[in-house]
Order: C-alpha cells, then sequence, then structure tokens
C-alpha cells in the first residue's frame, strides 16, 4: 500500500495520458479479482458461521477503496457492489460498508446522468441514513450530498428519485428544515413542470410524518411557511405561481384522510386576515387560495357548526365580488365559477341563482375595467361544464348578447370563445344567446383574432361538409343576402376548417349556379318554358336573377376568396388545376358578356389572373382592356381601383407594361417644354419645368402598391430587368425635382405634386435595398445609397432649420424632416437586413452626425436611434466572431454619435424647454419600443 501510494504521487504531476505503470495495473487487477471473488463468497455465507478471512478482507477493500484513483472507476463500481452486498446480507460490520456503499452511490447520482437503476439501488440503501450521527461533524459530507439531490431535476421528475427524497424527511427534524430551506432557495429554477412533483414530496412525507416530524413538517418550517408565502409573494414574482402550485397539490387531495383538518388549521391565522388586508394584491392572493381550498373546513364539526362555516364562507365569496379593486373582483369571478362548477349540486339553488346574477348582470357590464368583464366570460367557461348548470344559464346568457360589441376586444374574444364552449357542450342554442345578426355584424367589421373564432362558430350553419354541395350554395346565397360583407369575410377564413376538395366543390356549385341565373335569364327573353341546360339546373332558379347585381357580385368575390385561399394546394394537385381552371376559363367569356358593371368585373379579372393566359379565351381583348382602364385611371384613384388591374397584369406576365405606364406619366408630368400648367424652379443655372398632371398624382399610389406586392416587385426585377433598370434611374432623377420643391419658398397653384415626389423617392431607396440583395456581390446600389445620403446631406439638411419668413417656411421645414427621416429609415434597414459593410456603416454614421450638425437636427432622434441600435447591433454581433480594428473604431464613433444626441436633448432642454420635453419623450417611446 506504501508503496503503491508513493507510486501515485510520484505520478501526481503526470497529464492524464501518462502510461499507467504496469506494477500499478497488476495491482488494480488483484483488488478487482479478490473483490469478485469475495462478492461471490457472500452469497454463501452462513448465518452461525464467522469467516475471519472474508471480515479482514472487507475491512481492506473498504480502506482501499477511498484511496484508488479516479481513472479505476470499474474497480470502485466492484467495491461499492461488494458493500452493497455485505449490507443487505446484514454480516458484521455491515454499517462501515454500508456507509461506503452509500456514499459511492449518492456521488455517483450526482456526478453522473442517474439512471433508474442507480436510483433504486440507492432508495435500497436508505436505511442506511440512520447509522449516520446528524450531530457528527463526519455527516456534513453526507448532508451536503443529500442536499444536492433536491436540486437535481432528474430525482425529482423520476419515482424512484422521489421515494428516496422522501425517505430523507424522517432522518432528522432538522434536516427538515435544511431541506425545506434548500427547496425554497431552488423554487425560481426548477420548471413548471417539477413543481407538481415538489408538491408530491412534501404531501407523501407530510402523510408519513408523526410526532415532531409531523409538527415541523406542517408549521411554519414548511407548508405554513408556503402559504404565508402564497399570500404575500407579489404576483410578479417568478415564485409565486410555483408557490401555488405545491399549494394546489395539497388541494387537490381534499378527499385523502386528514387533509381537510389539517389545511383548516394551517390556513386558520394567516387566510381570514389576509382576505381582510388593505392591499389589494394579499386579497388576491388570499382569494385564489381560499377559492381553491374551498370549502376550508373541520371534519369533526357538528352539522350546525359545519354549515355555518360554510354559510360565512359564502359571504365571503360575494365581498370578493364586490371588492373595490378590479384584480379581486376577477379572482373572485375565478373562484365563484370554480366552485358552482365543483359544487353545483350540494350548493342551495338560490345561492347559485344569486353567484350567476351578480356576474352576468353587474360584472359583465362592470365599465371600470376590461379584465373584470372578460373574467366573467372566461370563466363562465367552467360553470357551462355542468350539465346541471345548463336549464340556468339557458335563461341568463341571453342578458349577455351586448356584449359581443364590447369596446376591448379581449373581451369579444371572450364573448365568442363562451359561444364556442356552448355550443360544444350543448348547453343552449348560440344564436339564442347572440343573434345571428349580431354575430354577422362583427364578423364584418372585427379583428382578425375574433373574426377567425366567428367563423369557426358559424362554419357548420354556413358550411355543413356532411350536407350537399347545393346546401351548400344556398347557405353561401343566404350569408351574402344577410351581409355580404360578413360573407367575405367568413369564406376567407373557411378553408382553416374543410379540405381543399370542399372548397373547390363549392366554387364549381357556385359556378353552376352563375350559368343558371344567366340561362334562366336568356330563357326569360326566349320566351321559352324549360332550360337546356341540365348541368346549370339549380333550386336557386327562383331566388337569383342577374339582374340582382349586388348578389351576382358578391358570388364572384366569393369565388375570388375561395381560389386565393386553396391557390397553392391546387398547383400541388395539377389534375385538379387543370379541371378547375377549364371549368371556369369555358365560361368567362360568357361572364364578361353578362356582368358589365364595375363590381363584376374587378372579380371576374382576379378569376381571369389565376389562370393562365393561354386558357382565357379572350385573353388579348381582356388583358388590353385592363391596360386601357389603368392607363385612364382618374386623378385620385383609390387602391381598389387599381391594385387588381396591377395585380392581373403582373400575373399575365405584363408586368413590364405596369412600369412603362407609370414611367409614362411621370415623363408626362415632366416636359422639356412648358405646356398645361407648369411651374419653373432655377437650380444651378438650370430651369426645371415641373406640370401637374392627373396621371403623375395616380403614379404616387401605384409605385408603392407595387412595392407591397412582393410577388409584383419580384417579376418586375426577374422578368423584366430592363424596364425596372430604366425605371429606377429614371426616378433617381426626381430628386432634383424634389429638391425644387423644397427650395422654393413660393408655392403658387402650380406647384409639383409633394406627395408624388415623396413617394418616389422613397421608392427609390427601397428599391436599391432589393436591387442589391438580388447583385450580392456588387456594392453599387450601396454607393448610390452613400451618394443619395451626401446629397440630402448637402442639399436638404441646410433646410432643416428654425422657420422664419426670411428662410424657411414650416411647410418646407416639415417636408424636409420627412426626408431625413425616410434616409435615416433606409439606411437602418440596409443594416437590419445584413447587407451593409464595413464602409456603409461608417457612411451611416458619418450621416447621423451631419443631421444631430443641423439646427433642428434634434427633431429626427427617433429615427437616429433606430439607426444607430441596428449599427450597435450588428458591430457587437461581429466583434463577437472576430475582433478586428475597424469594428473597434465603428463602436467607438457609434458611442460619440449616441452621446451628440444627449448632448441635443440637453441643449433643448436649457433653451426650449417644451421642445426638449418632446424630445425627452422621444427618447423614452424608443427605449421602450427597443425593450417590446
Amino acid at each position: 500500500m506504501e508503496k503503491w501510494s508513493r507510486g501515485l504521487d510520484e505520478d501526481s504531476g503526470d497529464e492524464m495520458e501518462a502510461e499507467v505503470p504496469p506494477a500499478l495495473m497488476e495491482t488494480m487487477s488483484i483488488i478487482d479479482g479478490v473483490t469478485l471473488v469475495a462478492t461471490a463468497s457472500i452469497a454463501v455465507v452462513q448465518e452461525d458461521v464467522i469467516y475471519d478471512g472474508l471480515l479482514e478482507c472487507a475491512h481492506v477493500l473498504n480502506i482501499v477503496v477511498g484511496a484508488l484513483p479516479s481513472s479505476e472507476a470499474m474497480v470502485k463500481i466492484s467495491i461499492q457492489r461488494f458493500c452493497e452486498s455485505w449490507w443487505e446480507k446484514g454480516l458484521p460490520g455491515r454499517e462501515n460498508l454500508g456507509k461506503t456503499a452509500f456514499l459511492m452511490l449518492l456521488e455517483r447520482n450526482l456526478l453522473l446522468r442517474s439512471s433508474v437503476a442507480d436510483m433504486k439501488r440507492l432508495w435500497n440503501l436508505h436505511a442506511v441514513l440512520l447509522t449516520f450521527d446528524f450531530e457528527s461533524e463526519a455527516s456534513e459530507e453526507v448532508k451536503d450530498l443529500l442536499l444536492q439531490c433536491f436540486l437535481s431535476v432528474q430525482h425529482i421528475k423520476r419515482e424512484e428519485g422521489r421515494r428516496f427524497l422522501i425517505s430523507l424527511f424522517s432522518w432528522n427534524v432538522n434536516f427538515i428544515k435544511m431541506i425545506h430551506g434548500t427547496i425554497k432557495n431552488q423554487i425560481q429554477f426548477f420548471p413548471k413542470f417539477i413543481m407538481e412533483h415538489v408538491g408530491e414530496m412534501y404531501f407523501r412525507a407530510w402523510k408519513k410524518a408523526t410526532g415532531p416530524f409531523l409538527e415541523v413538517a406542517e408549521q411554519a418550517c414548511c407548508l405554513q411557511d408556503y402559504m404565508h408565502h402564497g399570500v404575500h409573494l407579489h404576483r410578479s414574482s417568478p415564485v409565486h405561481a410555483k408557490v401555488r402550485q405545491i399549494l394546489s397539490y395539497f388541494h387537490n387531495q381534499k378527499l385523502r384522510q386528514g387533509v381537510d383538518e389539517m389545511l383548516f388549521r394551517l390556513y386558520q391565522p394567516i387566510l381570514w386576515r389576509a382576505l381582510k388586508a388593505r392591499n389589494s394584491e394579499v386579497r388576491a392572493n388570499a382569494a385564489l387560495l381560499f377559492t381553491e381550498a374551498f370549502p376550508i373546513q373541520d371534519p369533526s364539526f357538528n352539522n350546525e357548526a359545519m354549515d355555518s362555516a360554510i354559510q360565512k364562507q359564502f359571504e365571503v365569496l360575494f365581498s370578493l365580488l364586490e371588492d373595490p379593486q378590479p384584480l379581486v373582483r376577477s379572482t373572485g369571478i375565478l373562484g365563484v365559477c370554480r366552485i358552482t362548477s365543483k359544487y353545483w349540486e350540494m350548493i342551495p339553488p338560490a345561492i347559485l341563482t344569486d353567484f350567476l346574477k351578480k356576474m352576468v348582470i353587474d360584472l359583465a357590464a362592470d365599465v371600470s375595467c376590461a379584465d373584470v368583464r372578460c373574467a366573467v366570460f372566461k370563466c363562465m367557461t367552467l360553470v357551462v361544464d355542468n350539465k346541471l348548470s345548463h336549464p340556468l344559464l339557458e335563461q341568463l346568457l341571453p342578458l349577455l348578447k351586448n356584449s359581443l360589441h364590447d369596446n376591448s376586444e379581449k373581451v369579444r374574444v371572450a364573448v365568442v370563445e363562451l359561444l364556442l364552449k356552448i355550443k360544444a357542450v350543448r348547453a343552449a342554442k348560440f344564436w339564442k344567446v347572440c343573434t345571428m345578426e349580431h354575430l354577422l355584424a362583427r364578423l364584418e367589421t372585427d379583428s382578425h383574432s375574433v373574426a377567425r373564432r366567428l367563423v369557426n362558430l358559424l362554419f357548420n350553419s354556413f358550411f355543413p361538409v356532411n350536407q350537399s354541395e347545393e346546401v351548400w350554395c344556398e347557405r353561401c346565397v343566404a350569408l351574402i343576402q344577410m351581409n355580404p360583407t360578413a360573407a367575405r369575410r367568413f369564406y376567407q377564413y373557411a378553408h382553416e376548417h374543410t379540405a381543399p376538395t370542399n372548397i373547390a366543390k363549392l366554387m364549381l356549385m357556385i359556378r353552376r349556379c352563375l350559368n343558371a341565373c344567366i340561362q334562366q335569364a336568356g330563357k326569360e327573353e326566349q320566351d321559352e318554358t324549360e332550360s337546356s341546360n341540365k348541368e346549370n339546373s339549380s333550386i336557386l332558379d327562383d331566388v337569383l336573377s342577374i339582374t340582382d347585381t349586388a348578389t351576382m357580385a358578391s358570388l364572384l368575390e366569393v369565388i375570388v376568396i375561395l381560389w386565393r385561399s386553396i391557390r397553392r394546394s391546387l398547383e400541388l394537385n395539377e389534375e385538379a388545376l387543370q379541371y378547375t381552371t377549364s371549368k371556369f376559363a369555358s365560361i368567362l367569356p360568357e361572364y364578361f358578356r353578362v356582368f358589365k358593371e364595375e363590381r363584376c368585373t374587378v372579380p371576374l379579372m382576379l378569376i381571369a389572373s389565376f389562370m393562365p393566359a393561354a386558357a382565357v379565351p379572350t385573353f388579348r381583348r381582356v388583358s388590353c382592356g385592363v391596360l386601357s382602364k389603368l392607363r385612364n385611371l382618374e386623378k385620385g384613384a383609390v387602391e381598389s381601383q387599381y391594385g387588381t388591374l396591377i395585380d392581373c397584369l403582373c400575373r399575365w406576365g405584363q408586368a413590364g407594361h405596369v412600369v412603362e405606364v407609370v414611367t409614362d406619366w411621370l415623363t408626362d408630368a415632366l416636359p422639356q417644354k412648358k405646356t398645361r400648367s407648369d411651374c419653373s424652379f432655377s437650380h444651378s443655372g438650370v430651369s426645371v419645368c415641373v406640370a401637374v398632371g392627373e396621371e403623375c398624382s395616380n403614379s404616387s399610389f401605384i409605385l408603392p402598391h407595387n412595392m407591397a406586392q412582393r410577388w409584383n416587385l419580384k417579376r418586375i426585377m426577374w422578368y423584366f430587368p430592363d424596364h425596372f433598370l430604366c425605371f429606377f434611374m429614371f426616378i433617381f432623377s426626381l430628386q432634383v425635382v424634389f429638391y425644387a420643391y423644397i427650395s422654393s419658398s413660393e408655392m403658387g397653384p402650380c406647384q409639383i405634386d409633394k406627395e408624388t415626389a415623396m413617394r418616389a423617392y422613397s421608392l427609390h431607396g427601397r428599391l436599391s435595398i432589393h436591387l442589391q440583395h438580388k447583385y450580392l456581390d456588387d456594392r453599387s446600389y450601396l454607393q448610390v445609397l452613400e451618394k443619395s445620403a451626401a446629397w440630402v446631406a448637402e442639399k436638404i439638411l441646410p433646410f432643416l432649420v428654425v422657420p422664419s419668413e426670411d428662410t424657411v417656411s414650416d411647410q418646407q421645414l416639415t417636408t424636409t424632416k420627412q426626408v431625413v427621416e425616410d434616409r435615416l429609415t433606409v439606411l437602418r434597414d440596409v443594416v437590419m437586413v445584413g447587407l451593409a459593410d464595413a464602409d456603409f456603416k461608417g457612411q451611416a454614421l458619418h450621416f447621423c452626425i451631419a443631421v444631430l450638425h443641423a439646427e433642428k437636427g434634434y427633431m429626427c432622434v427617433p429615427s437616429l436611434l433606430s439607426l444607430l441600435k441596428e449599427v450597435a447591433e450588428d458591430c457587437l454581433a461581429q466583434s463577437a466572431r472576430s475582433q478586428s480594428e475597424e469594428l473597434s473604431v465603428l463602436l467607438s464613433v457609434v458611442a460619440n454619435v449616441f452621446q451628440k444626441i444627449l448632448e441635443a436633448a440637453a441643449r433643448r432642454l436649457q433653451k426650449q424647454r417644451e421642445e426638449g420635453l418632446q424630445v425627452r419623450i422621444a427618447l423614452k417611446m424608443c427605449y421602450y419600443n427597443d425593450d417590446d
């Protein structure tokens, strides 16, 4: 042993990879062999025979195991198994060998990923713990190891591990306090799913405890401590919800013997006082625990005392519903709904009615807080789950119909969720709670989240998939006649609730219906008695007529909406796409002939745009008509008039013509000679003639429409590069006109359209980003943006000054600010999408400094900070990957610019307090937006 120890000491400085001496290897082999023989011998040892040699061998192995190097893990495991067998056999000296096995297995469980088998073996040795003296210093190591087990998620989440941990509660009374302190300190780091297991551990330990152990487990050391924290912790605390999970486990065990009495006794000094506390958050926390543990009672009470206690608790519930604080009222609503749902048959009918009336009549109309109103509808779903409540709810729920029009979106969402629940459990007819007229009115105007839920609620009513296709069409027409806008929104989300096949069938059925209407009209003109086309016969013949333009247009719009919703699915099914296309292509010319009103032609053109050009028999005539309409738009046209035309042309491969039309409009607005109404500005000795035409105004709206439609922009860029680049260069030349507009101090009636100039200039910057993304290897378009920023700094920033009669007007200042902010936003977007190199970021920061040097540059602080943030984040991300002097310089410039922003804000506060406060508010808004 001494020679072996000296050898280990001599080799202690060597690397782990050093070769093990042969003598040491031989020694390890001998120890391993002796251990295996000794372990096998234990099985045949007789109780009345003393084996001195085996006992001496066990003593030596118990000493040797502590000196083994960590590399001999297998030898250690063999000795550990020997010690386990010795303990289980109950041989002399079992206490020392059991402690060795226990400590080794405990360390193994903590250092390595614990297996179920290791946890089971640790549990088999749990009785060894009683051989340790809790008060001795020698037990400190085992205490630390055992407490570490309570930090291990692996031990807590497995039944074998929990069984061992629960046994530790019975080692020593003081150790229970140490366990509780360890778990309390670790709770905030435990995942939520673990907390139920932690609650189970406490509960099982409490069930097993007796005498002083039970007293410590119940009183302030454990359970009552959690009750206190459950009441007094802030709701924002990450620990509050987890403490409630532990207590909830006990509340859910109320049917187990002794739990009711324990909760009654431990909550007595805490809960009732907290329910009357001045702090509203304490009252709300207490209300949560109270309603979860309801009824809090002592089973030893007689009937009279029990009834009295329950009555007082009902009074407490009513007081919660009338509390002045919304948080407490909301908590009370949750508690009352949970209690009434769970104990409906045990609560007197009068009290049930009073509870529900209080919520439905008073709290559902609580004008002081939307959260309270929302809580009523969210929690009422709990009551609906109890079938015994349905007769009473059927009488009370119609009182809630006006809540569907609540001004809070979350309340409206909760109302629709309640209607969905009523429909699911068949508690009542949902259209008797809220009439169909009200439901469709909300579907027509409400937000995306409410509309989707309403479609889910109404889907089976207007799209009964288990009935025939003719019924689908009938319901579609009925919905259109009830509320055409709601019908469009309904079919916008219909694909989420049924298969694409059913959507396609409905489209074709509507086509048959339209064909029948056209045929019926032709029959009436020819005085025929029967329709000659049986395919197009429909039971709606007597209901619809092509003279009903509104319904015809709505049906066509529904086809467009449905086709758009399953367009990707159709593209994946070539056969279905070909069949659908052929069906509509064959009848499309007839539709164009019959439906000539503008509201009908728009969806017809969209239907045509879904099909290949070759599939449309009259494609050339249709496309020419669309292009003609686009050219002849009147001034001030809205997007609904030109958006469809542009989308159609782009889908038909005519995107180049769109660019030509817009370019022609802008070119016509800038004639070389004065024609029509025109204005003249002089800039650097060059006379610029500017004419204002109706088409130029329209171009200011069509330009951003194409930008917003990513598909259209991609079409133009990739399939019509020559048109696109010509257009790009043309709008770049408009900056001279734009400067002429800004620099003009007198703006007469012939002034250039400001909005067109602004939109064209902004579009140029954004198109530069798209072009740079297309040509990543070439930084030409980054240079375009750099030159544009330099031009703004030279020509536009001088107008960012205090307005006066001699220098700049308020209108010029406002326009200048818009231009500078637009350029800052474009520069920010380039950095944000990762297209900016170091040179570009340097130029962007230089532009920021130039803006801050302007007299009114502080007006652009939000945009400056936004750009600065993106540059800083991009530089920091790059510096994390690789350090460079260039990045260090950029970060120092960022810090310098930020300092200048703060200095500008401070100067404004000193000179012009009102403007300074506005800058301060802008800085705050930027900070909060970044946090979000």
